[in-house]
């Protein structure tokens, strides 16, 4: 069977030697785009191989499109399949748990048209609190795959259908940066502070546990059914990658057919004359 939204570590454990199975180290820090590097060569899960959310999982800037643009879906086809994926690959990705960074590479291959890929719940912490072993050893290249990109383009919204559907009542745009930053407080990452006018907050860290693994999904569900219709729903958040945890919630709880406004907000205060607000959110 493919896992299309988790995996847990046993389960994974019991396919390490599968050559269907492709693991890919997701662990990254925007204090310090080196850390994940680091993390990966003094520890990692036994076969991953590592993605730089700022090279493998993003495209070029251009001062305009935000802090981590889309990349192009061949470029990160080619990405995959230089790992040794193909069409049938169960990729699974990781991060340090109750992170954002494993849901970027499951968002944008389900964004590229694979469905078979999940985030390990918990993360590497809940794969050493198995006991499951580690090794810095470098992960052994694999043949090319022949995985192809065919990107789905409903699964995302750019700037223009954004502000075209402000105020009308067809979209509800949800937030998921913390609330200070969402008020336009504490902002330190961005030059402008604020959200996009009545946009709606949902922190991505309400959808973990204290165990770092994602919440049980009637729990989620009852959080994102505030939002009313999936189908209505668009995530963003700072840059584009937080708001994958959010869609990836959505997923678990049942409720599918939400999108992701890509650029976010680092791209939307590009553009000076696009409309900002601040001010407390009124929801959790």
């Amino acid at each position: 069977m493919a896992f299309t939204t988790l995996i847990d570590a046993a389960t994974l454990a019991s396919h390490l030697d599968d050559p269907s199975y492709l693991i890919v180290d997701c662990r990254h820090t925007l204090a310090d785009f080196s850390a994940g590097r680091r993390m990966y060569d003094e520890a990692h899960l036994p076969g991953a191989f590592f993605a730089d959310v700022e090279h493998d999982l993003s495209g070029p800037k251009t001062g305009a499109n935000g802090r981590h643009p889309l990349p192009d879906p061949q470029a990160f086809a080619a990405y995959l399949r230089a790992l040794g994926a193909g069409p049938t690959t169960q990729i699974v990705a990781y991060d340090a748990g109750a992170d954002m960074f494993a849901a970027r590479l499951w968002f944008l291959c389900r964004w590229i048209g694979h469905e078979a890929v999940a985030v390990l719940d918990g993360g590497i912490g809940a794969w050493t609190a198995a006991g499951l072993p580690v090794t810095a050893s470098p992960s052994a290249p694999r043949s090319p795959g022949t995985l192809q990109a065919a990107p789905h383009g409903d699964l995302v919204v750019d700037a223009s259908y954004v502000l075209a559907h402000l105020g009308d009542g067809s979209t509800t745009i949800v937030d998921a940066r913390g609330a200070d930053r969402f008020a336009g407080q504490n902002e330190t990452i961005d030059p402008v502070a604020g959200h996009i006018p009545g946009a709606r907050n949902r922190p991505f860290k309400a959808n973990f546990g204290d165990d770092l693994r994602f919440k049980p999904a009637d729990e989620l569900r009852a959080g994102f059914s505030a939002f009313g219709s999936p189908t209505s729903v668009i995530h963003q958040c700072g840059s584009g990658v937080s708001a994958a945890a959010n869609l990836l919630a959505m997923e678990l709880a049942g409720l599918s057919g939400a999108r992701v406004y890509a650029g976010s907000w680092s791209e939307w205060i590009a553009d000076p004359s696009r409309p900002v607000e601040t001010g407390a959110p009124t929801n959790n």
